[in-house]
């Protein structure tokens, strides 16, 4: 975000209490007795503000609960959320604890009678939007989604997700202008709000996306064929009031409950109430938080880092060195206003040995080269190299075509000669290189047996650490920043079934793209740079993201060993016991069944052995989903063997089955891939496999950890 652009931070109070009542372990004030007062939300929540303060800077801030009490939707329509379980007890107790020390941290504390936390999400989020300040709201809700536009964006911290105006599309099909009508069309299950019967989010998108609006569709609903379109003829007198129970109101009353608007004064940021908290966490039992709170409170000490100051492309070579590489400081050209920028790119495509050493000779003069790769895969471990660019001065670069294999393609350099005379600079640490997300090209460099130093720099990262909840990849980089549009990857090679390798692109659109590429790196780089530079703080983190991830790119070089034949005999055993569990719900029902069908689920269950209805599905139908059958699993045997038959069988086949399968043949090993610039919270996210969900509650789960193994000798 930018440094004069105010900030406000929304969290949906609501929402956090329930997770961190889930989340966490039973906790009590006094941990010897069962009966004293519960502490595991409190806790979870303290846990969960600060971590969410730490991680998303903001000037205004405000966590919003519902308050006791029915609310207008309630009065509209009685049967709103009456299909929802009462608040647990032990939960219930901490929630006035949790407002307290909500509070003590340093947050505005909101629960307006009459309205849901939504409505008052919504009022705030929409009053400072017009006032153009950038709010961030924190919740798992999606209809929170309907409130998004180009200031406002809610971020899922518990499941990475983040929804701004194109993350609602991709995730709904639909733009946030036309959430609140496609809530209505397919109802809300957990509120109880009926939509269309038979009208899932397929139909609805579709419908939308054809009419314009709900209101379009209904005028013309007399054009809607088949069940569907009878059912949404039925369903046009209740619309109005499933829309207006799914609308997020933005016109609360606050003027009670904050003072100042709309300037906002009164939920800015304060600070926290140390003695306070540290009366509170005493009371409570948190022993821990009260040894640290003065550490957490004092000025922080930044350890000293590298000098990186230096002046001048001599002094950042001379400096550089494989133990400790610095952040290189850049050429004169970074201080020239982007405007006076070459208007006229000069793109080379390198064909011959003459223009190769030209451009070898650049590049090896240059303080800072911008390099980028195009390959044959996105899976790092496999992907073979098929061009090259580079850039030094802006709106100059060139790419090196290697391996493009199209009907008269021209002759091109022989790869393993290229990369053999690119191997002493790419190699050498004091020649600074940047790119955007380096720890891919690393990758990619390392399977042609290349070990490229000197990365001083990575975009991806910089973006990261300015900005962590906007999108980070370089399209959306050079569009925000340097206000550049560029050549789109599936304009270049197709989508879907139709999609080209990049070797089959035709080399001239090759080299535009990839060229783009680095000179749009070397632009937003300094754009970004500048700001890391500004802020020590923010460069010292910066610093440590960069060290991250030269050792994130060892990590998953190095992967993880595994015992194949262990799980192969795992998979059986799990086989054997699907098998038994599958013939054992077949005795207790009476009847062989499919066990993935909730019809003959329902059929069973409640015709056949008379179990009780615990809820319904949006279109009436009985349901048996996960929830119920824990429910029906406390009393019944047939759910708790449908429960564990699931468990196991997800078990076999996401784990015991392709682990295996996912192993490199070369190595034996498995290379997962750790994204460093995905989470707002900053952690890490394992994929291609995810190694971080592997089950630890269960023995079955905790067996497939033992089939990660060490070499033999260590």
């Amino acid at each position: 975000m930018s440094t004069d652009k105010k900030t406000l931070l929304l969290v949906d109070g609501s929402s956090y209490l329930y997770r961190a009542f889930h989340a966490m372990p039973d906790l009590r004030a006094d941990p010897g007795n069962p009966q004293s007062p519960a502490t595991g939300a409190i806790r979870g929540m303290v846990n969960m503000m600060q971590k969410l303060r730490k991680d998303v800077r903001a000037d205004f801030a405000a966590c919003v609960f519902d308050a006791k009490g029915p609310t207008f939707r309630d009065a509209l329509y009685p049967e709103y959320k009456a299909q929802r379980s009462p608040m647990p007890d032990d939960l219930r107790s901490q929630v006035e604890p949790i407002h307290e020390v909500v509070r003590l941290l340093g947050w505005k504390v909101l629960d307006v009678p009459g309205v849901e936390a939504d409505d008052v999400i919504g009022t705030l989020a929409c009053m400072a939007s017009q006032q153009g300040i950038e709010v961030i709201i924190s919740s798992g809700d999606k209809d929170l989604s309907q409130l998004v536009d180009e200031n406002i964006t809610v971020i899922d911290t518990m499941n990475d997700r983040r929804r701004d105006l194109a993350g609602v599309e991709s995730e709904f099909g639909v733009p946030p202008r036309l959430m609140v009508d496609y809530q209505t069309l397919v109802g809300d299950a957990v509120d109880n709000v009926p939509g269309v019967p038979k009208v899932g989010p397929k139909t609805a998108v579709k419908w939308l996306l054809e009419y314009g609006s709900l209101d379009a569709l209904v005028a013309r609903a007399g054009e809607i064929k088949g069940v569907v379109g009878d059912n949404l003829r039925q369903s046009l007198d209740w619309l109005p009031k499933g829309r207006e129970l799914l609308t997020i109101k933005k016109d609360c009353e606050l003027q009670d409950y904050i003072e100042g608007l709309p300037a906002m004064e009164s939920i800015a940021v304060g600070a926290q109430q140390t003695e306070a908290l540290k009366v509170f966490y005493d009371k409570y039992g948190f022993k821990g938080l009260v040894r640290s709170i003065d550490a957490q409170n004092a000025p922080a000490e930044l350890p000293a880092g590298p000098d990186t100051h230096r002046q001048g492309r001599a002094a950042a070579a001379d400096a550089a060195s494989p133990d400790a590489p610095g952040l290189f400081d850049e050429p004169a050209f970074l201080a020239t206003p982007l405007a006076e920028r070459a208007t006229n790119l000069r793109y080379d495509t390198v064909l011959d040995w003459a223009m190769f050493e030209t451009w070898l000779a650049k590049i090896e003069a240059a303080g800072l080269v911008a390099v980028d790769t195009e390959t044959t895969s996105l899976d790092e471990m496999l992907a073979q190299i098929v061009g090259l660019s580079f850039s030094v001065t802006p709106g100059e670069a060139a790419y090196i075509p290697l391996t493009h294999d199209y009907p008269d393609a021209p002759v091109q350099l022989p790869r393993d000669e290229v990369l053999a005379r690119l191997k002493p600079w790419l190699e050498n640490p004091a020649k600074a290189k940047l790119g955007q997300h380096v720890k891919y090209d690393r990758h990619v460099f390392a399977n042609h047996g290349i070990e490229v130093q000197g990365y001083a720099h990575d975009t991806m990262l910089q973006s990261y650490v300015l900005e962590v909840h906007k999108p980070h990849g370089l399209a959306s980089l050079a569009e925000r920043h340097v206000g550049r549009s560029g050549i789109n990857y599936e304009d270049l090679c197709g989508k879907g079934a139709h999609q080209i390798k990049f070797n089959q692109v035709d080399i001239a659109k090759a080299a535009e793209y990839s060229c783009e590429d680095s000179d749009q790196t070397l632009d937003v780089h300094r754009v970004l740079w500048p700001r890391l530079q500004a802020d020590d703080k923010l460069r010292f983190i910066y610093e440590l993201e960069m060290k991250s991830s030269e050792t994130l790119y060892r990590i998953e070089r190095n992967g993880v060993l595994i015992d194949a034949p262990m799980l192969a005999t795992q998979s059986h055993e799990l086989g054997q016991r699907i098998l038994q569990l599958e013939a054992e719900a077949y005795e207790i029902a009476g009847q062989p069944f499919n066990l993935g069908s909730p019809k003959q689920l329902g059929e069973i269950f409640f015709d056949k052995l008379g179990m009780p209805v615990i809820k319904k599905t949006p279109s009436g139908a009985r349901s048996t989903d996960e929830e119920v059958l824990e429910k029906l699993a406390e009393d019944y045997p047939l759910p708790a063997k449908l429960l564990e038959h699931r468990s196991l069988s997800k078990l076999k086949g996401t784990y015991t089955d392709k682990l295996a399968q996912l192993a490199l043949p070369r190595t034996g090993r498995v290379h997962t891939h750790y994204a460093q610039a995905v989470a707002v919270t900053g952690r890490l996210s394992s994929n291609d496999p995810n190694l971080q969900n592997i089950p630890v509650r269960t023995p079955e789960g905790r067996r497939v950890r033992e089939a990660f193994v060490a070499p033999a000798g260590s």
